[in-house]
């Protein structure tokens, strides 16, 4: 499907914003070492590109956004960068497809694909540390459970209610991404005329 010079020049600002902040604010987050950093990323991120969906409503605008934002994470100070660019990706990538396969934009479509988005940096680690950082499954799955028992103080033998706490905590910060997201739309889309 082809965008407008209009439409492109709008997700590339989408974009930009996502990618702005990932550079900035991921640099300070993890500098002042706050936990889940990347779900703060995330949120961020989806919110703007969910408001990019809303003012570009059609197939494709979600996933080229991350694609501007996955671009300028290469400019990152320090450290490696792909496993961030590989997740921008496929959080673009995810929120797409939830937002084609629901249709027209609506409330639940932006609520589920930001759940959708948000609880994917679960599964994550387990594709990006296996293929990238040579990392075994054993130690992706030990970094969960000591995440589950440093945000959640559960002992990491308690591993089904670990994962079952951090799918509930990932998918409802997810939604209410979406949810705010909508609103955000709503508004910035009535004060600009559009």
């Amino acid at each position: 499907m082809k965008f407008s010079t209009r439409e492109l020049a709008t997700l590339a600002v989408f974009g930009a914003l996502w990618g702005l902040s990932e550079i900035t604010l991921g640099a300070v987050i993890k500098t002042l070492n706050i936990p889940m950093t990347s779900v703060i990323l995330v949120s961020i991120g989806m919110v703007v590109a969910l408001v990019g969906r809303a003012y570009v409503p059609r197939r494709g605008s979600t996933l080229f956004i991350g694609v501007i934002a996955m671009l300028l994470k290469l400019f990152s100070i320090g450290g490696v960068v792909v496993g961030p660019m590989v997740a921008i990706l496929f959080e673009a990538l995810i929120a797409e497809i939830v937002l084609s396969a629901m249709g027209r934009p609506r409330r639940a479509s932006f609520v589920l694909a930001g759940a959708a988005a948000v609880t994917w940096l679960l599964i994550h680690p387990f594709l990006t540390g296996l293929l990238f950082f040579g990392r075994s499954l054993f130690v992706v799955w030990q970094d969960l459970l000591d995440l589950g028992n440093r945000v959640l103080g559960l002992d990491p033998s308690a591993a089904v209610w670990i994962v079952l706490a951090l799918v509930t905590i990932y998918s409802a910060v997810g939604a209410a991404v979406g949810w705010v997201s909508w609103d955000l739309a709503r508004t910035l889309k009535k004060r600009t005329g559009r």
